[in-house]
Parts: structure tokens; C-alpha cells; sequence
């Protein structure tokens, strides 16, 4: 008997199998080609192009197990998760789909087949609801496959006078493709309160949704009328938890097998005897999401995906300190849930470390703001009037701690409180104005600039081509123009090209257009929509409809495709090294050099980036011939190629492939084989913002050049230190250690000066209402002196305050000491913060001694004198 999440799942796939369905993987759980969507949320997102016919697969039957996250942006039940019986951030919704093929009957057909034949589900269990209007799918229930007349309930729109909102009407927008859907829902019992759909208590948990039917039929326009699609369609969706709870007769999701299992873990982890523990369950939930997450590349960051990732993350962890976690514990649950759904989806396994790492480093960060930002809360609490946090203080909880604003609201509901959602968002908004304005460059005036033509690329093969002049810009007030006089510079657009224009990175073509009596020179060349764009100077008169030759620097080119070419190399070399989670993030190829940016969470070692040289440099040596070739996009993806999550791209693709190394969908231009790279070298790893880092290298000659260079340099250093090549290294080792060695030496001097000099300066104490004060100028003594200056001065005064002051190449040091009997009339942190304002600076510490630094050595005598008096308030 079919029980387990697991045979659920495959149960399922099976069936569909068997009525020709295409078992298709489940895709990323980010949306490729839908920069609308943050995350996945629903089975159907991998198949939308195909429902809007921008797209065609090589089937017409689909079925899927897809995962998805409800965690952010439109879609969010992050803040109920945990909390009720079916809110995940991640789930698996099972669908069936049909583009243009079958339709109503078959699909009810195929749905009520499983449940009650294939799952055994009992009927009298199940009831169905349709849109009020949908007279052909009541019919098929209730004549066809026998389901009594008050078991089908009709659901109408929520308000009078607007047709089409309805919970039993779904729609892909305001316009497009949109029609009635019917619900399957599963009774529960009597035991369980709540009414049927469409009653006053519907949202009871009694009458359980467990499958929506979307017969897609419609396409509806902007004026809102209907017109029928030519080829009807069929979407659903059932969340594999919600019928596993089914199956395994128990009512919460939270109840089924896999979380069960992660939530017995995760008590076992953290010592916690309290199975029913709603921390319990928000843990295994998020261990689910952040693991998924980080499997399709997404890295914890401060925006977009990468912070809700973060936010899920914390959550986590913040419910782990509730149970009271001892130390880090979050990523120690990812073999729990290898356990649970590694076969399902073998890239956990591959993965595993990654994840692991990831999860470990986020939660070591966190854990150190964690306790701050918690003082923080209950500063704010005990000052609290009313029972709403200010939306000021969820932002500064934020901006200051990294405290999510769901974070703030999930203690604040723990302690019946609310927050001011409105208010931080406002907050939020007056942040990025700032951030807006702070950035703001000159305006870009060539996006003013608009062409209805389009070239046609011969680039691929040819380095020349005859082509016509279609259209010309001037560069003066841009405005398309009939010609363009020698000695003026402008944009000319041809019907065809060999000229490449930037995109996807790869830097665009320069060179020669020809044409009779002179010569256009082209700098470089763009697109503009689907013109290309040969930017230059003419040197000669030249109008519209003329022919030209155009002819690309070659030698340029060729060092360009080479840095292009290498990028895909590098690109695939960091997922072996890195893990599966590297994705380009953006790219630059050039002639001189290439750059290429990627997704990881720390830098990159040493010995990691000799890795992956070695890799990409093995692959040039072996050779590889490029082959390209045109697919659909699916067929691409199928075959393992990357694409750029995100991107658009279009229905038929091209696909790069270099050996069994690299398979990428490019539009670019590639050498004919890898060994015309040469060689390749990284000159340098650095990172450019949270989670994603960024390696420049060079390849062919520029590699040489740069090896040449370094050998240059030992050999320099070599001369330097009067030693070979060989032994540089050594030489230059003993060296360091020697002056590592005098430098010790002379600070222990230089310590034993100061707090000689210390000793004398005891006699210039003054004294102010009863107290010893010293207060001196100390100009060339090093900042690192004083602490020990201090200590030495305070043995000698017993009692007393000192305030002392340094100035070194432009900076300020400061220090204040204040012996134990006075620091409750003086505070060394006040004292030296007053001091540090005065010169530019700011500081503070402990009351008894405090260290600041500036920037304004020429104030230090006015800021010293100012202390007496300032002493004198305080010691009157």
C-alpha cells in the first residue's frame, strides 16, 4: 500500500507516465527566464512560456514533482510557518499538464483515477467545488464520474458587478491566459471543526484542499473581455505534503514522515523533549528551504534572494536559542536531511559539504550579532508603551543587527505584541532614497537613442562582409541623420555584420567599414535593440544605401574570443573545485584581460585558485574543438548546458560545447579549439559584495607577459637580497624574521623610555577640588606607549586622573586613566571622547581607562586645555 512521502511522489509520476505523460526534473528553484518571480512558487512556473506560446517543448503531456519556496516577495508564508498545520517555506507540488492537448474531461478523469484507484482514497471522503458559471465541469462530476449533486459546490465571484474574481478562477495576470479551475478537498471528519468551501467557516481544518484543476481556456484582454485560446489547456497542482498527511492518516503535514524524522532529529540535536515544539517544527521546515536554496546557487546576502535566504536561515537559528542550542547546531541537520530525500534529489548529496559549510558560516556570523541585538529588544520592550514595536525601531533592530523584520515580529508575537509594519517600511524606503542618491551618475545619453532595423550577424564564420548602409546617427544632438560628413563621429547601422556587438560580456568588435573614396573607423560596436550599432569617425562623406565592406581587427578579435572562451572554462573549473553552487554573476572580455564574477561565500585559498588554474590549463592542452548548435532551451538544459538564471532567452538557443568539459548556452564568439588559448593565469580573487567574489586572469600573450614580469620580480628580489632565484625565498624569510626580531626590540625600548618618562611626569600633576590631574602633551611618543605609560602613572599617583596626548605622522593618539576610587565622579570613556571630539576623532572604554584617536594633531593644545575645566564641573 502507498504510504510514504516517497511512494507518494513516485506513485504519482508513474501514473502519469502510463497516460503518456513526459516525467519532466523538477527545475531550479530559481525561475529561469521570469524576472517577475523570486523563487519558484508553484508547478506550473517551469511551464509558463509554453502555456503563453513563446515557447514549445517536444511534448504536449507533462507531469512533475516540482519544489517550490513561499518565502518572499508576492508569495510569502515565512511568518505562519511553524505555526499551523500546512505553512512551508519549502514544499513539492505534484502537477499534470497538457499544452493544447486534452482538456476538461480528461483531466478530472485522470485526477479522480488516482486518488480514489491508484491511492485508494475513500470517495465519500471527497468533495469537489467549480467556478458558479462552469456548466460543462459540474456536469462531468456529477453525470460522469458519479459524485453526488451536494458534493460539488459551486463557488461564485466574491463581489457583485466583478466577473471572474473567484477562488475557483485563475488568471496568470491582469491579462493573459486565465480561466475556472475545480478543487478537490478532503474531508477530515467531524471531529475536526470547520465548514465546507464556501461556507461562513471554510477556513476551518476540517475540509482540506488537496488538488486545484486550472482548465486554462481563456485569454483576456486589456479592456477585460474573453476571447477563447485556440488550444485550451490544463493545469494542476497537489502539495505532495498535504496528500502524504492524507496517506498516512494524520492531520498536520508536520506529522508525515520526512518532517517527523527532522523533527526527532533536531530534538535529539538540541536535547529538547518536547516533540510538539512549534520551534521544532519552524527548524525542520527552514533546514528544508535553506538546503534547496543553497543547492540552486542562492548565497545569504543583505538583497534579493540571497537576503531571504538570510532571513530564513536566522529564523532557524534564533529558534534553536529558544530551545536553548548549545553552540552551532542548524547545519548538523543536512545529512538528517539527505536522509530523508537524497534519493529523491541526488544534488543534496553532491552538495552536501557546501550546503554544510555554508549553513555553519552563516550561523557563526549570526550567532555574534545574535546577543547584541537581543539587549537591543529588550531595551526597546521595557521602554515599550502600548503593545506595538515603532517601525523606527524594527529598522534600526535591522539596519544595526541584521535582525530581519520577521524576526522582531516573531519574538513580538511570542510576547502578544505587534509591530509596526507600515512604519518600517517607510523606514526601508527612506534608506533606499538615500542609497539611490548616494549613486546617481551622469546620465547615459546613447539610451536615447533608438533603431527599428535589424542586423544580421555573420560573425561566426566570416572576419569580412559586404553589407548597406540602413541607417546613421550623428553623434553631435543624436538624431538619426542621411549622412555623415568626414571628420564626424556617429553610429552607422547595416543590414548584416561580421562586427560583434557587447553582450553576454564579450567586449564588442572595432575595425574598418570600406567604401569608395575612404573609410569609416569603428571604435566599437553595440546594440541598439536589434540594430548593431558601429560606432566611430568617418574619414570620408558616407549616406544612407551605400556599400561597404566591413572588415573587423582581426588580431583584436582573436585575443577577445580567447578571454571569452577561457571564461566558460573558468566558469566550470570553480563548480568543480567550489561546489555546484558557483554561478556567473557577470563577465568581461576584453583583448587585454578577462573578469569574471561569481557566487561563492568566502575568498577563494591559495590552493583553491592553483586548482583551479591547473584545471582550465589542462583543458586548454587537451585541445578541445568547439562545437555549437541550436536547440530548444529545454533540450539545452537537459543536456546539462548552464544558462544565466534570470536571463531571457529565447525559445530556440545556441549551445557552446568544449569537450565534456563546458556546456553553456552563449550567443558569443569562441576560438575553434581551447589550445588557441594558450595558457591562462589568475592574477587575482577578491570579493565585490556579499556572496559573490570576482577573478581576473589573463590568457595567450598577456599570460607570457605576466609570467615573464613575475619571473622579473624574484629575479630583482633575488639581486636584492644577494642570493639566486632559488634560494630568494629563504633569504627573504630570514629577513623578514630578523627585522620582525629588532622591531620587538625597539618597542620594548621605546616602553621602557615611556614609562621612564612617565615616572617624571608625576610632578606635573595639578591639582583640581582635592584630586591629582595630570594632563600632558606626549608629541612623538607612539600611540602603542601610553597604555603602559598609564598603568606606570597610575602605581606612582595612587590616586588621581590622567589624560595624556600623542601626535604621529598626522594621527592622534589619546588615552584617559582614572584610578578606581574616582571613576564614580569621572569616566575615562567620557573624558577621553570630550578630548577626541576637539581633534577629529571619537572614542571611549572602560571608566577606568579609555583610548581615542583623531585627526587634527594641530588641536591638541586647545583640547588639553579645555580638560581642567571640564574636570572641574565634574569634580566640583
Amino acid at each position: 500500500m502507498i504510504k510514504s512521502t516517497a511512494e507518494v511522489r513516485q506513485a504519482f509520476l508513474d501514473f502519469f507516465a502510463t497516460k503518456q505523460h513526459q516525467i519532466v526534473k523538477s527545475n531550479s528553484l530559481i525561475p529561469g527566464n521570469d524576472a517577475t518571480l523570486l523563487f519558484t512558487n508553484a508547478g506550473m512556473v517551469p511551464f509558463k512560456d509554453v502555456f503563453l506560446g513563446a515557447e514549445k517543448r517536444s511534448y504536449t503531456r507533462a507531469t512533475s514533482a516540482q519544489r517550490c519556496v513561499r518565502a518572499g516577495g508576492k508569495h510569502n508564508d515565512l511568518e505562519n510557518v511553524g505555526y499551523t498545520a500546512r505553512h512551508h517555506t519549502f514544499f513539492e507540488m505534484l502537477g499534470n499538464f497538457s499544452f493544447g492537448d486534452y482538456f476538461k474531461n480528461d483531466a478530472i478523469s485522470y485526477a479522480w483515477e488516482f486518488l480514489t484507484t491508484v491511492l485508494g482514497l475513500p470517495k465519500e471522503k471527497l468533495l469537489v467545488t467549480v467556478y458558479e458559471t462552469d456548466e460543462e465541469a459540474y456536469a462531468y462530476w456529477k453525470d460522469i464520474i458519479g459524485i453526488p449533486a451536494e458534493k460539488i459546490i459551486r463557488i461564485g465571484d466574491k463581489s457583485a458587478g466583478k466577473k471572474y474574481e473567484s477562488d475557483n478562477f485563475w488568471s496568470m495576470g491582469d491579462t493573459g491566459p486565465c480561466g475556472p479551475c475545480s478543487e478537490i478537498f478532503y474531508d477530515h471528519g467531524e471531529d475536526i471543526f470547520g465548514g465546507p468551501p464556501g461556507s461562513p467557516d471554510e477556513d476551518g481544518d476540517r475540509f482540506i484542499e488537496i488538488w486545484n484543476i486550472v482548465f486554462m481556456q481563456f485569454n483576456r484582454q486589456v479592456d477585460g473581455t474573453m476571447e477563447p485560446l485556440p488550444n485550451p489547456s490544463i493545469d494542476t497542482g497537489m502539495g505532495l505534503e498535504r496528500i502524504s498527511a492524507i496517506m498516512q492518516n494524520v492531520h498536520s503535514n508536520y506529522e508525515i514522515d520526512i518532517f517527523q524524522a527532522l523533527i526527532k532529529d533536531t530534538a535529539s540535536l538540541l536535547s529538547c523533549n518536547d516533540l510538539d515544539h512549534k520551534s521544532l517544527r519552524v527548524i525542520s521546515d527552514h533546514i528544508r528551504s535553506c538546503s534547496f536554496l543553497i543547492v540552486d546557487g542562492v548565497i545569504p546576502s543583505n538583497e534579493g534572494r540571497g537576503y531571504v535566504l538570510r532571513r530564513i536561515i536566522r529564523r532557524a537559528i534564533r529558534h534553536g536559542h529558544k530551545l536553548e542550542a548549545k553552540g552551532h547546531f542548524f547545519h548538523k541537520l543536512v545529512s538528517s536531511l539527505i536522509a530523508q530525500m537524497g534519493d529523491a534529489y541526488p544534488e543534496l548529496v553532491q552538495q552536501q559539504a557546501t550546503i554544510e559549510k555554508l549553513l555553519r558560516i552563516e550561523e557563526e556570523q549570526f550567532g555574534r550579532t545574535l546577543d547584541r541585538g537581543m539587549v537591543l529588544l529588550e531595551d526597546i520592550l521595557t521602554n515599550l508603551q502600548g503593545d506595538t514595536i515603532q517601525g523606527d525601531d524594527v529598522f534600526k533592530l535591522y539596519d544595526t543587527y541584521g535582525f530581519p523584520a520577521d524576526l522582531t515580529a516573531d519574538i513580538a508575537r511570542e510576547r502578544q505584541l505587534n509591530i509596526d509594519h507600515n512604519g518600517f517600511d517607510i523606514a526601508m524606503g527612506q534608506q533606499r532614497e538615500r542609497a539611490q542618491q548616494a549613486s546617481q551618475f551622469g546620465t547615459d545619453y546613447n539610451l536615447q537613442l533608438k533603431s527599428d532595423q535589424k542586423t544580421e550577424f555573420k560573425g561566426y564564420d566570416n572576419n569580412s562582409a559586404s553589407a548597406t548602409i540602413v541607417e546613421l546617427f550623428n553623434n553631435t544632438d543624436q538624431e538619426a541623420v542621411s549622412e555623415l560628413k568626414a571628420g564626424e563621429q556617429g553610429i552607422v547601422i547595416l543590414d548584416h555584420t561580421p562586427f560583434y556587438a557587447e553582450s553576454g560580456g564579450q567586449a564588442g568588435d572595432s575595425g574598418f567599414l570600406h567604401l569608395d573614396g575612404g573609410y569609416f573607423e569603428v571604435k566599437d560596436t553595440t546594440k541598439l535593440g536589434n540594430a548593431y550599432a558601429h560606432r566611430g569617425i568617418a574619414h570620408t562623406d558616407m549616406g544612407l544605401n551605400r556599400r561597404v565592406k566591413a572588415e573587423i581587427d582581426v588580431e583584436r578579435r582573436a585575443a577577445i574570443v580567447k578571454n571569452h572562451t577561457a571564461t566558460h572554462l573558468l566558469h566550470a573549473a570553480l563548480r568543480k573545485v567550489l561546489g555546484e553552487h558557483v554561478g556567473q554573476k557577470g563577465s568581461l572580455c576584453d583583448s587585454e584581460k578577462l573578469r569574471f564574477d561569481f557566487s561563492h561565500f568566502e575568498a577563494v585559498t591559495a590552493d583553491e585558485l592553483k586548482a583551479v588554474e591547473q584545471l582550465v590549463n589542462d583543458e586548454i592542452r587537451r585541445n578541445h574543438l568547439k562545437q555549437t548548435e541550436s536547440m530548444y532551451i529545454e533540450e539545452a538544459k537537459e543536456k546539462g548546458a548552464m544558462a544565466l538564471f534570470g536571463e531571457k532567452y529565447d525559445d530556440e538557443v545556441r549551445v557552446v560545447t568544449l569537450g565534456d568539459f563546458s556546456i553553456e548556452l552563449c550567443g558569443g564568439v569562441h576560438v575553434e579549439r581551447t589550445g588557441d588559448i594558450g595558457l591562462l593565469k589568475i592574477v587575482s580573487e577578491s570579493g565585490i559584495a556579499a556572496g559573490v567574489r570576482r577573478i581576473e586572469a589573463v590568457t595567450a600573450i598577456e599570460a607570457l607577459n605576466f609570467v615573464d614580469k613575475q619571473a622579473e620580480s624574484l629575479s630583482n628580489i633575488a639581486s636584492l637580497v644577494k642570493s639566486d632565484v632559488a634560494g630568494a625565498p629563504g633569504k627573504v624569510e630570514q629577513l623578514i624574521s630578523r627585522s620582525k626580531q629588532l622591531e620587538k626590540e625597539i618597542a620594548q625600548l621605546k616602553q621602557e623610555l615611556a614609562a621612564q618618562a612617565g615616572s617624571d611626569l608625576v610632578n606635573n600633576a595639578i591639582n583640581i577640588h582635592g584630586v591629582n590631574v595630570l594632563i600632558a602633551d606626549l608629541n612623538g611618543v607612539e600611540s602603542k606607549a601610553l597604555r603602559g605609560m598609564v598603568d606606570e602613572l597610575k602605581n606612582k599617583m595612587q590616586s588621581g586622573i590622567i589624560m595624556l596626548a600623542t601626535a604621529n605622522e598626522g594621527k592622534v593618539g589619546l588615552i584617559a586613566g582614572v584610578t578606581k576610587d574616582l571613576v564614580g565622579k569621572v569616566k575615562a570613556g567620557e573624558l577621553v571622547n570630550m578630548v577626541a571630539l576637539q581633534v577629529g576623532g571619537k572614542g571611549g572604554g572602560r571608566p577606568d581607562m579609555a583610548q581615542a584617536g583623531g585627526s587634527q594633531p594641530e588641536n591638541i593644545t586647545a583640547a588639553l586645555a579645555s580638560v581642567e575645566a571640564w574636570l572641574s564641573d565634574k569634580l566640583a
